[in-house]
């Protein structure tokens, strides 16, 4: 016998077979069942399926040899940029935003380092009155396994939104190395951040405190749902103070972690979101009795001079019926009144005839009244504070609202006191205003001191002018303004109240003016926002207890 190759046991030709090569030898394979004839027996594997595990192990070892030359050879690039990349990864430097400071220097937004995220949260004036001015902040956020799917600091409301490009900086870059079980081994800064710019409003802290706890406690006291102030210095332009009641709180709303606050603002009927000084219209009321004067006398209607008798109301034929007369009434009886003392006295019946005409005086029709309101800035946008632009009623204004119908001399009255669908900002009344103390120039507003304020020219004859706030001088020494005559202070001002609700059963208070009134420097506003009608108090008694706040918080306003 011989052995092949591959081992197996092969018979020479001719051989005999012995009986030892058939028989199994029970006693040297002691496991196997004589028996049953079960037990074990060898078998020699063929040499054709060796060849074919030959050829399957070798087509395995090829297939590996391929793939770790792709590995290693053709995509070695791409691979070794995927391990880089589970081992290096890239992360936000932030930067920090820009501060922003009152007038004096004095902090208004600040920046605090935060231990659990890698950039700084903002820390705002704990005071009421700041919110809509400032604003707040969104932060970037987190998914549930921790990482960042937002990288932006951005500013949603007020000074931060409306200055984010210049607060917010540039994001920086670093690099993370990271171990096996995703530990930081090592880091650096590839890109360093770019911190924002900071701010210096043209608001000053102390007036921005001291009007909007005045509004507040008007407000409080009184019965009224809300309120708005504005100060501005009527040279160039500048936002003193701008407050809105109610406020909200720029810390609560940035870190938006107390939902339930949050909630509680979102559903109080009083508005806490609407910022008045911009977006909230209201009815004028006699504040625009100032701008009508101005009309009148530049398109030469009556004389300062000339006296209209008020006897309490004036009566003219209905429109419908003939037979019959529609009355408008003055809030009383006022005499004999030149435009000085209708100012002053606030006379309805004085402006009824200046306005829309009655006997033999003339009236600037509502096409004028129209044109003379929108130069002064009114139903329109005030650039860079929100898109309210409000309402000056006129015929077209009238059709389009009221399906089609017409105007009547009525409408003209009712525009000429400030009734009617008139609809303006504090803002856009404060920019008004401002007009009167200057002599001539409508401002752009700016919340930036120091900043260039934008201007537009309105033509005005200045003693025009000088007869209108004489006439508001007179309305603060013994007029509807009284409230507002104090011996260290000279003001000049007008008041306003404007029926509001389906049955005229709540009221708007309003007072505006400048200071001082000889050499006019600084425009004040202030709005009390529906309260029930026949409230004592309203915006006087709100700017009245803001004039003797500053006094003592910042007199150089008012000692001059």
């Amino acid at each position: 016998m011989s052995l092949t190759f591959f081992g197996r046991r092969k018979n020479k030709i001719g051989r005999e077979i012995f009986p030892d090569e058939i028989l199994i030898d029970s006693q040297n394979l002691p496991s196997f069942d004589k028996y049953r004839m079960q037990g074990r027996l060898e078998t020699p594997i063929s040499r054709v399926s060796l060849i074919i595990m030959g050829l399957i192990f070798g087509v395995v070892f090829l297939l590996f040899g391929v793939k770790a030359y792709s590995l290693q050879i053709n995509n070695y690039e791409m691979y070794l940029a995927r391990s880089e990349k589970n081992r290096l990864r890239h992360a936000p430097v932030f930067p920090q935003r820009g501060v922003i400071s009152d007038r004096n220097g004095q902090s208004l937004v600040s920046n605090e380092e935060n231990e659990e995220d890698m950039f700084f949260k903002r820390k705002y004036p704990d005071e009421s009155g700041f919110g809509h001015l400032l604003g707040f902040v969104s932060y970037p956020g987190r998914d549930s396994s921790g990482f960042l799917y937002s990288t932006a600091i951005e500013g949603k409301d007020g000074a931060e939104a409306r200055l984010n490009d210049l607060l917010q900086g540039e994001l920086g870059q670093r690099l993370i190395e990271v171990d096996a079980l995703e530990k930081i081994s090592s880091e650096s800064v590839l890109v360093p951040p770019r911190n924002g710019t900071s701010v210096k409003l043209s608001v000053d802290k102390r007036l921005q405190t001291d009007l909007y706890k005045a509004i507040k406690d008007v407000a409080v006291s009184s019965s009224f749902q809300g309120g708005a102030g504005v100060v501005l210095d009527a040279e160039n332009g500048e936002i003193l103070s701008m407050v809105s009641y109610p406020d909200y709180d720029s810390n609560l709303l940035s870190s938006g972690e107390n939902s339930a606050a949050i909630s509680s603002l979102v559903s109080d009927i009083r508005k806490p979101f609407l910022n008045r000084p911009t977006a909230g219209l209201y009815t004028p009321g006699s504040i625009v009795k100032l701008f009508v004067s101005i009309a009148a006398l530049e398109e030469n209607i009556i004389s300062p001079a000339k006296q209209i008798l008020s006897t309490g109301s004036i009566s003219i034929p209905n429109p419908n019926d003939e037979t019959k007369s529609t009355t408008f009434k003055d809030w009383k009886a006022h005499g004999y009144v030149d435009m000085r003392r209708a100012i002053a006295v606030s006379s309805n019946v004085y402006f009824y005839s200046v306005g829309g005409g009655y006997e033999n005086q003339k009236g600037l029709g509502i096409s004028k009244i129209s044109e003379w309101m929108k130069k002064f800035g009114f139903g329109s946008e005030v650039s860079g504070f929100g898109a309210a632009t409000g309402v000056v009623p006129n015929p077209d204004w009238k059709k389009e609202v009221f399906d089609g119908a017409s105007w009547y001399l009525g409408d003209t009255y009712n525009t000429s006191i400030g009734q009617y669908g008139f609809q303006v900002t504090p803002l856009q009344e404060a920019l008004a205003v401002g007009v009167i103390a200057n002599g001539g120039r409508l401002f752009t507003p700016t919340l930036i001191a120091g900043e260039k304020a934008a201007y537009k020219n309105i033509p005005l004859d200045p003693k025009n002018v000088e007869v209108v706030r004489e006439g508001m001088r007179m309305s603060v020494e013994d007029g509807t303004a009284v409230a507002l005559n104090f011996d260290w202070l000279r003001v000049a001002g007008k008041t306003g109240t404007a029926q509001v609700g389906a049955r005229n059963e709540y009221m708007n208070s309003w007072v505006v003016g400048f200071f001082p009134s000889d050499k006019p420097k600084y425009v004040f506003v202030v709005l009390m926002e529906k309260a029930p009608a026949g409230t004592l108090y309203g915006a006087p008694a709100a700017a009245r207890t803001f004039f003797e706040s500053i006094y003592y918080s910042a007199p150089e306003y008012v000692l001059k």
